[in-house]
């Protein structure tokens, strides 16, 4: 018998049950959780849908949805005689701000990005309920940070657009090759040599190692802050951070793990404990180990994004044409068309060896034997299988190009603090810190497969048009390509428009990567005039 499919049926039941007296007038979206185990015994396709399930379920309090005492970084509430319950139970700013998954990740297809109006107020979670009552001056409580200080809709969180999920897999599977590369750079290089670090044609500076055993990440670039620490002579990690317009996430996991506590106030045994009751609703184990895994892996296998090219020739050659020029003017610099997954990096395992276990956003389960909610057996997928969502990416010998049109790098986007683009906080640094005060300019490059249908545009989804988000959004390390954009005329400006126009997130189910704007398949040529 497949445990799977008996999983997924009594969801299915459950709420038609009517004789079953412990499910009359529960009002709950997920009858049937997965016990840590189950996940190791059921195929694929039925794990990823039950994730999808818990993805897109509309959590309520019959199921621990909320967290009366807790704040959306885990940690106990600030003053904990106002918890967190009707009606200070839900918080735009501060969390919990939202029902499901799918209520902000739904652009244009569940899993996705989303307008504006689903931004997230990025640290905001670190306060009680950010209620600007001027009154309320306990730090973090209401209005007043780590310092005392008041703060205002401009200092006290950065305000992010959610982003879509589409080929996070592969994504993630780069970072753990690029990792692995830096790292195996970084333990063969002897005290009183420097090396220089790089993984599929991208460059990540200098690090040196001292004479006396100490390392030096100063030259390293492109990483986080939290890869690069040295302090007390740690040997600096070079962990590539995939996620998070900053760079501040590992994983897939490591942010569900995160985003289920802060945005819904659903805990998870791996983050929180067995049979732990941390937020103080009455419930525990609210998402099993095994959840956990499920809806990890129904994102990081939704499908990943294409190209759409429309049969009218003016705007092929367009396209074309503007393809050209994006690499002419220097945008392919960082924005690299695409990066190789070799060694069958396409073979995705969960839960990924890099998962942080210590500080901000911790612990979060590892690969190893079955002693929940601390380390499990991986599960292994095949992101290239045709069982999973299409369009899907294919080897050919022997390796996958992912085109995301990206360097996975951390590149400093504006001309200083006063920039417009700049965030009053650092996330990358402890909060509270003079370091974290002081802001941050830097920001992973954009992935742009799935561009198009995704805005708007910039980390802040500030920009209606792609041609603001090149023209106001480039600024810093991106001063040089966005000058020789705007030295193009107006017709070529236009050109590389439409060549970005057409990475777009495909429908589920699209059967190749390329597609004319009837959803019939294009070939591959240099003017895509090939359809089948």
């Amino acid at each position: 018998m497949n445990t799977g499919k008996v999983i997924l049926l009594l969801a299915a039941v459950l709420p038609l049950a009517a004789q079953s007296n412990n499910t009359i007038g529960r009002e709950v979206s997920v009858p049937q959780h997965l016990k840590d185990g189950e996940e190791l015994q059921m195929r694929i396709p039925d794990l990823v849908s039950f994730g999808r399930q818990l993805f897109k379920a509309r959590w309520t309090v019959q199921e621990g949805q909320g967290r009366p005492t807790s704040k959306g970084t885990g940690s106990p509430l600030s003053d904990p005689s106002s918890p967190l319950s009707f009606p200070r139970s839900f918080n735009r700013l501060s969390g919990p701000d939202a029902n499901s998954c799918s209520g902000c990740h739904n652009l244009p297809f569940d899993g996705g990005g989303s307008d504006r109006i689903t931004n997230v107020f990025v640290l905001g979670q670190r306060f009680d309920f950010l209620d600007f009552d001027r009154a309320n001056v306990t730090p973090t409580r209401g209005i007043a940070d780590e310092r005392g200080t008041i703060t205002t809709m401009a200092t006290a969180f950065n305000d992010r657009k959610t982003i879509g999920m589409n080929g996070s897999g592969f994504i993630e599977m780069l970072a753990r090759q690029m990792t692995a590369d830096l790292e195996k750079l970084r333990d063969a290089t002897p005290a009183g040599q420097s090396v220089g670090l790089s993984s599929k044609g991208v460059f990540f500076g200098t690090l040196i190692h001292n004479a006396d055993g100490s390392w030096d990440a100063s030259r390293v670039t492109g990483l986080a802050a939290p890869s690069l620490t040295t302090a007390g002579g740690a040997v600096p990690s070079l962990v590539l951070r995939p996620f998070h317009q900053a760079g501040n996430i590992v994983s897939v996991r490591q942010f569900t793990n995160t985003a289920f506590n802060q945005h819904h106030g659903i805990q998870s045994e791996e983050r929180f404990g067995l049979g732990v009751d941390a937020d103080g609703d009455g419930m525990v184990n609210e998402l099993t180990t095994a959840d956990v895994t499920a809806v990890t892996l129904y994102q990081v296998t939704l499908n990943v994004p294409g190209q759409v090219i429309p049969r009218d020739p003016e705007i092929r050659a367009a396209i074309s044409a503007g393809q050209q020029l994006f690499s002419q003017i220097g945008c392919a610099a960082c924005h690299m068309p695409a990066l190789p997954l070799t060694n069958n990096g396409w073979m995705y395992t969960e839960p990924s060896p890099y998962n942080p276990t210590t500080g901000p956003n911790t612990p979060n389960l590892l690969p190893g034997p079955a002693k929940y909610p601390t380390t499990a057996p991986p599960v292994t997928v095949d992101l290239t299988s045709d069982t999973l969502p299409r369009p899907r990416l294919k080897a050919a010998n022997g390796v996958v190009m992912v085109p995301a049109y990206t360097d996975l790098k951390l590149h400093t986007m504006c001309d200083g603090p006063t920039d417009p683009n700049a965030e009053p906080l650092d996330q990358n640094q402890p909060a509270g810190s003079p370091g974290f005060f002081a802001g941050n300019m830097k920001f992973i490059t954009r992935k742009l497969w799935g561009l198009a249908n995704s805005g708007p545009f910039g980390h802040a989804g500030s920009f209606t048009t792609m041609r603001e988000a090149i023209t106001l959004g480039h600024h810093g390390e991106g001063n040089t390509s966005r000058l020789a954009y705007q030295a193009l005329t107006p017709f070529q400006q236009d050109e590389v428009i439409e060549f970005l126009k057409s990475l777009q997130v495909l429908p589920p189910g699209t059967p190749c990567l390329v597609v004319n704007e009837l959803g019939r398949c294009v070939g591959a040529g240099p003017r895509y005039d090939s359809e089948q």
